[in-house]
């Protein structure tokens, strides 16, 4: 099979677009917004469509992070690839951008951990098949770790500077950390083909947002 997907994260300050022809990654491409998606995404998605002689029609499937991160950013990416797969009657697929990162890891079980400002963390843990072991929540990095399961494991962050410290005299202190890359939607493409094939993807509409924490945390989000 040879889809054409194409993958949107705007979950935080740096994002990216990725073009893929099945799981093969034709071009990934880093976006910094620091004053949001909302003026250039279009632009860039048209920019790079044409760079491969491709037209939106063109696209079988669409696929963004569906959070956690910025509110506003995560509504953005999910807006334009519904409006998107809504005029070209393609489907969508959400993916959390925890589970692109666990992607990234070699372990058994990858613990993925992101910075969610105000004292607490995002986190979950994912086996190598990319199915979720510990569900998504929001809570202080130390409460974290007490809910992770035992067995083969490694973290993945974007950086794992923050939190090192906090490992020192637990069992998680000589485990290993994989650093996951700022640009996620090359992953998230990967996986939007998997549920592509298998038959998991969403009516536009029915897509939402995963946004784990409740919607006040808008006001004190400081994105990176």
């Amino acid at each position: 099979m040879n889809e054409l997907i194409l993958a949107v994260d705007t979950t935080h300050e740096f994002g990216s677009l990725a073009l893929l022809r099945g799981t093969d990654t034709m071009e990934e491409v880093l976006l910094h917004a620091p004053e949001g998606f909302g003026q250039v995404l279009f632009g860039r998605i048209g920019q790079l469509l044409e760079r491969h002689g491709c037209n939106i029609s063109d696209v079988d499937c669409f696929a963004a992070t569906s959070g956690p991160g910025s509110f506003t950013g995560v509504r953005i990416g999910l807006a334009c690839v519904k409006g998107l797969a809504e005029a070209t009657g393609k489907p969508v697929v959400a993916v959390s951008n925890l589970r692109a990162m666990a992607a990234f890891g070699s372990a058994g079980l990858r613990a993925v951990v992101l910075d969610a400002r105000r004292g607490e963390v995002y986190g979950a843990v994912y086996d190598a098949q990319g199915a979720q072991v510990r569900a998504e929540t929001v809570m202080p990095f130390s409460a974290w770790l007490a809910t992770l399961p035992d067995g083969e494991i490694e973290f993945v962050a974007s950086d794992f500077a923050p939190f090192a410290a906090a490992l020192g005299g637990t069992r998680f202190a000589c485990l290993p950390v994989t650093t996951a890359p700022r640009a996620l939607a090359a992953a998230v493409g990967r996986i939007a083909c998997a549920e592509l094939r298998a038959g998991n993807v969403a009516d536009p509409a029915a897509v939402d947002a995963n946004y784990v924490r409740r919607s006040d945390a808008e006001l004190f989000w400081k994105e990176y």
